[in-house]
């Protein structure tokens, strides 16, 4: 595992925290874990951008599968 370490946090920031992670019943580091791991999932924009993404690699409309069904059955 990597390690971080930040400089010149305001006095103010890590008491917030401290009590942020008090009130989760976690330490400091615990609670700074699961901050930068949220910090770090894809936002909401981010997941519709790879999902456009996607999407425009498929060609064009999709055949409706109720009429494939039915050729199918009718080659029978």
């Amino acid at each position: 595992m990597a390690q971080v370490i930040v400089r010149n946090l305001d006095d103010e920031v890590v008491a917030a925290l401290k009590r942020k992670a008090e009130r989760h019943g976690r330490s400091l580091e615990q609670e700074l874990r699961t901050i930068l791991a949220g910090a770090a999932r894809p936002d909401r924009a981010e997941l519709l951008a790879e999902a456009n993404r996607i999407r425009a690699m498929t060609p064009g409309v999709l055949p409706d599968s109720t009429d494939l069904i039915r050729e199918d059955r009718d080659s029978r």
